[in-house]
């Protein structure tokens, strides 16, 4: 049984850090890493087989994941110190020359935890899904997990990967769309439309699932209908508010890569309670 108050309580935490390090960095996207929080603090939290101890890029014998919507970096960074893979107290050198923490993952840089160096939209997908192949082949029994944008899902590799992983029969990818409605733009309906997603899925042959992005209960609940799903793979559609958490953040693409100023970061932070330590 999950311990929703825990986990609650890890994302109040990540929701700290990400404001704190996109602040001191000056630079960074804020908004849709605020409003993913519960989804990768419910997979990593409670979700993954994944320990920091024996990780490695190999994804051997341990679920893998792949952010592709890389711009989502200090969401990524914050889990995995939390979860243990690094000290928390690097998470200050954010966008920092020289810094493991670059502004989008990448596997030079040498960080624990990131099997996929991401930034150029559209790619994790293909990735997760050679990664859930490669598994499939040596008849493990462990998954690839990988989050995407709804913005992102505007680039023709994401239903290429698609057509693939149908074809593989891979019914051990899970994919998760933060559907926010948001991209950098504006609202996504005022972009290119991509709307319906939930109906764009189902027919390109996925198992598709819609749920709040922000009720642990719904979360867990999606993750484990998508653990269901033998030969199929499975899209969760995860609706959510970019910002989430923070008023003068929520629902805005305003805050897709902008770095609060300090006042906005101490009005930001009387939002959230401090439950792990700051870094």
């Amino acid at each position: 049984m999950a311990d929703i108050d825990k986990l609650r309580a890890i994302a109040s935490q990540v929701r700290r850090d990400i404001v704190r390090m996109v602040g001191l960095a000056g630079s960074g996207h804020p908004g849709g890493s605020v409003g993913s929080t519960d989804i990768l603090t419910a997979l990593f939290f409670e979700v993954m087989k994944q320990d920091p101890k024996t990780w490695t890029r190999s994804a051997k014998g341990q679920d893998a994941f792949i952010l592709s919507a890389g711009h989502l970096a200090p969401v990524y960074y914050s889990i995995l110190s939390r979860a243990g893979y690094f000290p928390k107290e690097e998470l200050a050198t954010l966008r920092k020359f020289g810094s493991r923490l670059q502004g989008h993952p990448s596997t030079e840089a040498g960080l624990p935890g990131v099997f996929q160096p991401s930034g150029s939209l559209g790619q994790g997908l293909s990735a997760a899904a050679g990664i859930a192949l490669g598994k499939k082949m040596d008849g493990e029994l462990t998954r690839a997990f990988v989050l995407c944008g709804d913005g992102e899902s505007e680039e023709g590799q994401i239903w290429e990967a698609a057509m693939f992983a149908v074809h593989h029969k891979l019914g051990n990818l899970i994919a998760m769309t933060d559907w926010n409605g948001q991209q950098i733009d504006g609202p996504t309906t005022s972009i290119t439309a991509v709307e319906k997603l939930d109906e764009k899925w189902r027919a390109f042959g996925w198992n598709v699932i819609i749920a709040n992005g922000h009720d642990f209960n719904e979360i867990l609940g999606a993750f484990a209908k998508a653990a269901e799903s033998k030969e199929v793979p499975t899209m969760i559609l995860f609706k959510t508010d970019m910002g989430h958490g923070i008023d003068f953040m929520e629902g805005t693409h305003k805050w897709h890569g902008k770095a609060p100023k300090p006042e906005e970061v101490e009005a930001a932070l009387a939002q959230l309670d401090e439950t792990l330590g700051d870094f």
